[in-house]
């Protein structure tokens, strides 16, 4: 299989693990049918890729056996973030698949985390939605939950362009991402009914860039929608 490192991933602080930690228990109360999680929001910069990423993470030091797939195809962040180092230089991607370029074996990559595999999208391209609105990513998605007990999809956000409701159709539901005083409750709803008109159902939201000041705590929570 092929193998992916992360360079860069950065350890959590005890707040943001203990809410991670909860977060993740928390979906095993969402139903045995739903594995393939999409997670989005309304805008950029609100940290989705940061809770995809810590997701998965979290839910392999549990033991689950999770695969994130980037399916941010404009602008994903993933491998500059977390600095992915792949062996082989020239392998394929999310890209590469849709573009029917490629099997899914040749894209399914075994990281650095023990339970951990991520699907990386590789190259950026401009036109996401035509290689987005076809069977392939619906057929990727259902061949890794039936090998994986958690399938996220770190998606681009609902709110700036449609690809987002595009992926929700191969999706059995929605993790919206919400920046603390940055989205408004229209634009939140807007968002939300868009996603769901694409036959997804949204699990909850995920509170992100509180203020201690305001929220002691610090928790990531998932509330019901």
């Amino acid at each position: 299989m092929n193998t992916i490192s992360f360079t860069r991933f950065q350890p959590m602080d005890y707040a943001c693990k203990e809410a991670m930690n909860t977060l993740c228990a928390n979906l095993s109360f969402v139903g045995a049918g739903i594995k393939k999680i999409m997670v989005t929001s309304c805008h950029s910069s609100e940290g989705k890729t940061f809770l995809s990423m810590n997701m998965m993470r979290t839910l392999a030091e549990l033991s689950k056996k999770v695969v994130l797939v980037d399916a941010d195809l404009r602008c994903s962040s993933i491998a500059s973030q977390y600095g992915l180092r792949i062996r082989n230089a020239q392998g394929a991607g999310l890209s590469h698949y849709l573009a029917g370029m490629c099997e899914a074996e040749d894209i399914l990559y075994e990281t650095n985390i023990d339970y951990a595999y991520i699907v990386p999208m590789r190259h950026e391209v401009s036109n996401s939605l035509s290689l987005l609105n076809t069977p392939c990513l619906s057929r990727l998605l259902n061949w890794l939950a039936n090998q994986f007990d958690v399938v996220l999809v770190d998606a681009p956000p609902v709110g700036v362009i449609i690809d987002a409701a595009e992926i929700a159709r191969s999706c059995d539901a929605t993790l919206m991402v919400v920046s603390y005083n940055k989205v408004r409750r229209r634009e939140l709803n807007e968002c939300r009914m868009q996603i769901e008109r694409a036959g997804c159902k949204v699990i909850g939201t995920v509170l992100n860039n509180v203020s201690p000041d305001y929220f002691r705590s610090k928790r990531y929570d998932l509330f019901d929608s």
